[in-house]
This record gives structure tokens, C-alpha cells and sequence, in this order.
């Protein structure tokens, strides 16, 4: 057994001061004292993929040293991340991290839905056990009636029964077993019912699974306090994981406008509920590197092709095969637009901080929380794409110009001409400056034809080459009520043999982009009702006994 320093000092004082006559005073360690606070979420904020959380006590305490409590935190927080400060004439000693261990959940959502859970099943149970009498009920009348049957055949037979004595019977067997199972069907429906309902608190749940965990963490903050009455605010943050925010944006083309809304989901299993609090969102990245990439040599070496039947060299990582309209408005003011609200933005050196206009709750549920956090109103040029030899169509494009200070998150998008819902699509990093194109749909009020003008081909003779030559026509017509700017994309072929040569017979008018792989490129504009044409024509030479791969009308 070991004794505490002080104890001993003080043991060996009294028995040296016995035989004075005399004892010295006990030199006992003086007790920390432990307090339990209420700290709840004050603020959260939260990162693509975690989340800062800030609780806040306020305990009033006694001069001297105290542990204070604070609990319950989620089990999934990040232990090295806690941090302790706050207000008071106080020092902060050290911070533990404890496991509080319980027999059950005590989240008041996961205690109630679990003694729900035991009801429906003990509900559930009486049911069947009521089925299964009524179900021998009836098995019992119908074997009576059966016995019963022959007898009274036989007493009717010697006259010591008279027909309304089996009338009577038989009309008693047939109440009971009508009642019975009008009770089984009765109860066939409420199983139903109570199936359906314990269901439903199955996948709430499940979906609160992270707070099923009846074990939770303490926080345990050793501080010395200066004076007696002295009123703190502590303030206790931590990292949790289960955490996610995502962008997403609907993007609302009118006239030459572009109107982006920016909402941001939030969604969380941390394994703790967000009451209603100050939420932001960070798209600083936490989790990431802050090292700087270093590189390494870059060795070429020369091809030693694997000799036949020498065992397969293992296929390097990441290089695997892949696998086989309402009725008219009266005339009057017109009212003003709803406004949205939007969030607060703190621009830092690496990252931004968005702070919705309103404080939002998030229950540990996996369900996701919008938050509006910005509506930008961006510039927008309009013009058109087709490419006919792939399909004769012309699509409205929109090149936008991120005007605003707002660097946006990649994230899915919903894209609107008007009040028309034209298409989904995913929106990259989009930093300020910078501009992206977006697909508006197929417009056909502008149409778009291409058809083979002329083709002819000569024979082969004696030591000549074949030829084959094509004329293509691409007509662009704009039945729009304004001017049009049309991209026209088409190709000539490319040769990869020297024995077919492709030349070039007629481009008009001459491409406004040309690439090496035959790639073209003409910009038309076309005021309403107007049309253009293109012409493309190409010969193809082919050396004698050659036969072509490729072609295509």
C-alpha cells in the first residue's frame, strides 16, 4: 500500500513529538473540488468535411482549484483538438478527456424513440398471441360443430331433440366463429398499422445512429481560481468528424443576366444535435497537406519486352485494365421581388467564412439543412453551338464571368432559362475573373442543316491513284426575334498513312479556327430571319491497292 508524501511527513511528526508529550498538526493535501456545468453549443462551424464546435459555461466558483465537467461530448471528436478559454479572474491548469460510460443512451430523442421501439414490439406480440387464440377458437367450433353434427342427427332421428334445438346450435356456432374472425381481421389491420409505425422508428433510428452509443466523453478543466464568488465563461471547442457542408447553386438565365444563388447543405452524424446557433461555413480544408509537394527523379529506360513464358510482372497501382401560365394580372404597381437573404462572408489568406443571416439547428441526423449563402448577378454572353455532322442542332450557350469576390466550390447545378428548367449540370471551381460556359439546352428556332452536295470517284488504272471527292453544304437559319452569333464546328479527315493523302478542295467561307486534327470552326452572325451557308469539300487519294478504313458520308 503507498501513502501520499504529506501523510508520511505527518506520521513521522507525531511520532517523534510522543515522546515530548507534545503532537504537531496533520498536514492533509487539500481536495479538488469537481463541478458538473451546463455548457451547451453556442457555435458551430462547419468545414467540407468536419466541424468546429463551441460550447460556453458560465459556473460560479470558490477560491482554489476546481475541476469542472462538461459533458456529454460525441465520441467521435478529435481529442487532440480541444481547446479552453473563456473570461475570469481564473488559470486554466490542464484539460483531461474522460469516458463516460452508460448502460443506455441518455439523448432524450434515442430514449424516447427506444422505449417506442419496445412498445410496438410488446404490441406486436399481444397481437400475434390474440391471433393465435382466436385462430384455435375457431378451429375448436369448427371441430365442434363437426362432433356435434352426428349426434344431433342421431337424437333427431329417436326424437330426443327437436329441430329448433339444432337451429339454435348451429346459429351459436356460426356468431362465434363470424365474431372471431371479424376479431382476427381486426387484428390482421392494427399488425399492419404496427408494422408500418416501427418501421418508421427503425430509420429514425438509424439515422440517429451516432447517438445510439450510450458511451459519451468529458471533458475535465482543472482551473485555480483567484477569489471566492468569482464568475467564469468558459468557452470549450473541438474538432468533430460526421460533419459535411456541400454547394450547391441554381443558375437563372433573363435577357443577358445570369443570376447565381449559392446555398450551401449541411448535413451531420457527429452523434450530438445542433441546437439552434451562430453556423458558419468554412471552405478552408483542415484535413489537407500543408506541406509543399516535392518531386522526385523522372527515369525513362529503355522497353524489355517479357520473354515468353516468364511469370507476369504485376500491374502497378492505378494502372489496372479497366472492366468489361395563370389567368392575366390586373393592371396595378407591380410588387417588388422576394429578396433572399444571404451570409456574411470574412475572406482570409487561404479560405472564406460564410455566416447565414439567421441561426440554423442541424439534428445528428444525416439530413441535410440548406443555407442561402450568396445571390450573385453575373454578366452573360449568349451564342449558339452546332455541330451538324454529329447532329443538326443548334444548343444556346451562355459564357458567364465571375464578376464577384466569391471564389465557388464545385457542386451541382440546376440551370433555368427564365422560369424554364433547362438542364443539370456540375459547376467547377470558379474563381473571381475567371469565365465558364454553361449549356442552355437546344434552341430550335435556330435551324441547322447539312447535306452532301456532290461526291464522285474515279477507278483505278495502270500505276494511278484513286480519288475520292465530297462537297458538303451546311445551311444555319435564324428564326429567332434577335441577331444570333452560331459557332459551326465540322472536320475534315485526318490521315494517319502516307499511302491516302487528304487535300483540301473548297471552305467557304474560310474557318475561323483550324486545328491539326482537322478541326473546324466558323462564327456566324445572322440577324432575324436571316441564313448563312458553309461549303466543305475534300479529296481523298489513294495509292494503288490500298483499301480505305474510316470513311464516312
Amino acid at each position: 500500500m503507498s501513502h501520499h508524501p504529506a501523510l508520511l511527513r505527518a506520521a513521522a511528526t507525531r511520532s517523534s513529538s510522543s515522546t515530548t508529550g507534545s503532537l504537531a498538526p496533520l498536514d492533509y493535501p487539500r481536495a479538488v473540488e469537481s463541478t458538473e456545468i451546463d455548457a451547451p453549443i453556442v457555435g458551430v462551424t462547419v468545414y467540407p468535411d468536419r466541424a468546429r464546435v463551441t460550447r460556453r459555461g458560465s459556473p460560479r466558483l470558490t477560491a482554489g482549484e476546481h475541476r469542472v465537467r462538461i459533458a456529454p461530448l460525441p465520441l467521435g471528436l478529435r481529442r487532440d483538438s480541444i481547446r479552453v478559454g473563456g473570461r475570469g479572474a481564473a488559470t486554466v491548469l490542464g484539460v483531461d478527456v474522460t469516458t463516460w460510460r452508460q448502460a443506455r443512451s441518455a439523448d432524450a430523442q434515442i430514449v424516447g424513440l427506444e422505449q417506442r421501439h419496445r412498445e410496438l414490439n410488446d404490441e406486436l406480440a399481444e397481437v400475434g398471441d390474440a391471433d393465435g387464440i382466436e385462430e384455435q377458437r375457431g378451429e375448436f367450433l369448427t371441430r365442434l360443430a363437426e362432433r356435434a353434427g352426428g349426434t344431433y342427427a342421431r337424437a333427431l332421428a329417436s326424437g330426443d331433440a327437436a329441430p329448433t334445438d339444432v337451429v339454435a346450435f348451429t346459429d351459436s356456432v356460426a356468431g362465434q366463429l363470424a365474431e372471431s374472425r371479424s376479431r382476427r381481421r381486426g387484428l390482421s389491420r392494427r399488425r399492419t398499422e404496427l408494422a408500418a409505425e416501427l418501421a418508421a422508428v427503425e430509420r429514425d433510428l438509424n439515422a440517429a445512429r451516432g447517438k445510439r452509443t450510450p458511451d459519451r466523453l468529458a471533458a475535465e478543466v482543472t482551473v485555480s481560481v483567484a477569489a471566492d464568488g468569482a464568475e467564469l465563461e468558459l468557452e470549450l471547442t473541438y474538432l468533430v468528424d460526421g460533419a459535411v457542408w456541400r454547394p450547391s447553386y441554381d443558375l437563372r438565365l433573363v435577357e443577358d443576366t445570369m443570376t447565381v444563388t449559392w446555398f450551401g447543405l449541411v448535413s451531420q452524424s457527429t452523434g450530438e444535435d445542433w441546437p439552434e446557433c451562430e453556423l458558419q461555413l468554412s471552405t478552408a480544408r483542415p484535413a489537407a497537406t500543408t506541406g509543399v509537394p516535392e518531386l522526385s527523379p523522372w527515369y525513362l529506360d529503355r522497353f524489355r519486352p517479357v520473354s515468353v513464358g516468364a511469370a507476369a510482372a504485376p500491374v502497378p497501382v492505378g494502372m489496372q485494365p479497366p472492366a468489361p401560365g395563370g389567368a392575366p394580372a390586373r393592371s396595378a404597381a407591380p410588387r417588388p421581388r422576394l429578396q433572399e437573404s444571404v451570409a456574411q462572408v470574412e475572406q482570409g489568406v487561404s479560405a472564406a467564412t460564410y455566416r447565414p443571416a439567421r441561426p440554423a439547428a442541424v439534428p445528428a441526423d444525416g439530413s441535410a439543412h440548406r443555407a442561402t449563402i450568396a445571390v450573385l448577378e453575373l454578366p452573360a454572353r449568349l451564342d449558339h453551338v452546332t455541330v451538324p455532322v454529329r447532329a443538326a442542332e443548334a444548343h444556346l450557350r451562355a459564357t458567364v464571368r465571375n464578376t464577384s469576390d466569391h471564389t465557388m466550390l464545385p457542386g451541382p447545378a440546376a440551370v433555368f432559362h427564365g422560369a424554364d428548367f433547362v438542364a443539370a449540370t456540375g459547376l467547377p471551381m470558379w474563381a473571381p475573373g475567371e469565365e465558364i460556359e454553361l449549356g442552355l439546352g437546344v434552341d430550335d428556332r435556330l435551324r441547322v442543316e447539312r447535306k452532301l452536295h456532290r461526291r464522285s470517284e474515279t477507278k483505278a488504272t495502270l500505276g494511278s491513284t484513286r480519288r475520292r471527292e465530297v462537297d458538303y453544304r451546311i445551311t444555319v437559319a435564324n428564326h429567332t426575334p434577335r441577331s444570333a452569333t452560331v459557332e459551326v464546328r465540322d472536320q475534315l479527315p485526318v490521315s494517319r498513312d502516307e499511302a491516302v493523302v487528304v487535300r483540301e478542295t473548297n471552305l467557304t467561307p474560310a474557318p475561323a479556327e483550324r486545328t491539326e486534327l482537322g478541326e473546324l470552326a466558323w462564327r456566324l452572325s445572322l440577324a432575324p430571319g436571316d441564313s448563312g451557308e458553309i461549303a466543305i469539300g475534300f479529296r481523298v487519294e489513294l495509292a494503288k491497292g490500298v483499301e480505305l478504313t474510316g470513311w464516312r458520308e
